[in-house]
């Protein structure tokens, strides 16, 4: 039972990263605070695939943390 924990909190752990590492930065510095809004559309916000690897990024972290919590928990 540890062993397939330890496997599955490591492939999370790699698409945790992966996730972190294939988001681009904010560098819009001062013209991207006045401009703020140029990202949006006319009737909402566009969706992007900068929002689905935030959900994805969102979504493994806290897996990520409930797998540390339920080891730490069978290492005890």
């Amino acid at each position: 039972m540890e062993i397939a924990l330890t496997i599955l909190y490591l492939i999370i752990s790699v698409g945790l990263i992966a996730a972190v590492l294939l988001q681009s930065g904010n560098q819009g510095g001062l013209s991207g605070a006045i401009s703020g809004g140029s990202g949006q559309a006319l009737w909402g916000k566009k969706k992007s695939k900068e929002e689905l690897l935030g959900k994805i990024t969102a979504y493994l972290a806290a897996i990520f943390m409930i797998f540390s919590i339920i080891i730490a928990i069978f290492h005890a």
